[in-house]
């Protein structure tokens, strides 16, 4: 067992515990703007669709029913203007954390190989590449990184913890230079319905891939889009020539998405009237804090997409975890992507109207 726990950091979270303890000290309580977590209700009809299929007494499969394949390529067209998928190019997963952490293992990396990811990341990339023994290494630019012993890049726009979006031309390179290295690219792109200032782009565009699937996989969730993170809802779109050895994999290892919960996403993926209803929740939220951030003296960089404002008062960001701890607000320190977000702190739109005008108050007091 700890042969496995001595590959992998300090979970980071646990660092943040006495300032949570110190901000629900607060007397009118804490407001929680740390971890991501949705706080909103599951959307009726997909609770509906939860319940109607509970009396599941048998095995789900790993692929999915056929109606939820239909529901994800159907979306994926949809939506992200996807063209020419089969069921053979898409594939469920139980969450994306999972996914992200077991990828590199269920591809086969091992000692040798090297996966990269951003220079300010979500942190189960690296996770993943330690689970799996291989090396792993940050970019700013991933074409200038050394592709010898490059098997999988990790893309993520728009961006956890910056809210950063990569253009279509520049996704396009991308994708272009990882084909010609023979490099496989998975774009993590669950924030992919929340621009703001930006209008994200899919990999799986054919602006971006020229109509090509090959050497590409997109991974979304619904955790945040529908609020469905406790459901752990989520899929891998792409390549069918890396999806298929991938579904035989998890058939072994028993990772299927459980059959009321595949109901639920065909019902998700069917309604795009709940998506927008949440995405304006989190654009008032947004525009609340940003204002109040602003006006006490932070200053907000990128943060055009995604549930987060990076922002920054150009010092340790555990002196401004500290500080507004203080005023009962906890968010994440920087570092836990990264040391280059050192200086800055990642504040989720995650917390109810009441609790983000408690912590506006408190700020611009």
């Amino acid at each position: 067992m700890s042969a496995v726990t001595d590959r992998l950091p300090d979970f980071p979270w646990d660092r943040l515990a006495p300032y949570k303890q110190t901000a629900a000290a607060h007397p009118d309580g804490i407001v929680d703007l740390s971890v991501g977590t949705p706080v909103d209700p599951v959307p009726e009809l997909i609770q509906k669709a939860l319940v109607d299929a509970a009396d599941s007494p048998g095995y789900p499969t790993v692929w999915g029913t056929p109606a939820l394949r239909d529901a994800i390529t159907g979306w994926l067209e949809r939506r992200l203007g996807a063209r020419d998928l089969t069921h053979r190019h898409v594939l469920p997963v139980v969450g994306s954390k999972e996914l992200v952490a077991w990828l590199p293992t269920q591809l086969g990396l091992g000692p040798g190989d090297t996966v990269a990811h951003p220079r300010l990341a979500y942190p189960t990339y690296e996770v993943g590449a330690r689970l799996a023994r291989a090396e792993h290494e940050v970019y700013d630019d991933p074409t200038e990184l050394d592709p010898s012993r490059l098997r999988l890049l990790w893309l993520n726009s728009p961006s956890n913890p910056t809210g950063k979006v990569v253009p279509k031309r520049e996704l396009a390179r991308i994708v272009a230079w990882a084909r010609e290295h023979g490099v496989l690219l998975v774009a993590d792109e669950c924030y992919l319905e929340l621009g703001w200032e930006a209008d994200p782009v899919s990999v799986l565009h054919p602006d971006v891939n020229g109509g090509s699937y090959d050497g590409i996989l997109a991974v979304h969730s619904l955790s945040k889009r529908s609020n469905l993170a406790g459901y752990r809802a989520a899929f891998v779109a792409g390549d069918p020539a890396v999806l298929g050895p991938l579904l035989e994999i998890r058939k072994h290892g028993g990772m299927m998405t459980s059959a009321p919960t595949q109901a639920a996403i065909v019902a998700a993926l069917g309604d795009d009237t709940h998506v927008l209803e949440q995405r304006a929740r989190y654009a008032a939220r947004r525009d609340v804090l940003r204002a109040a951030l602003l006006s006490h003296g932070f200053r907000i960089e990128h943060s055009e997409a995604s549930l987060y404002l990076w922002a920054t008062r150009d010092e340790s960001c555990w002196t401004t975890v500290s500080h507004l701890a203080d005023l009962g607000i906890l968010v994440a320190p920087g570092d836990f992507y990264g040391p280059a977000g050192g200086n800055f702190v990642r504040v989720a739109l995650t917390a109810t109207d009441e609790r983000v005008h408690a912590a506006a108050a408190r700020l611009t007091a």
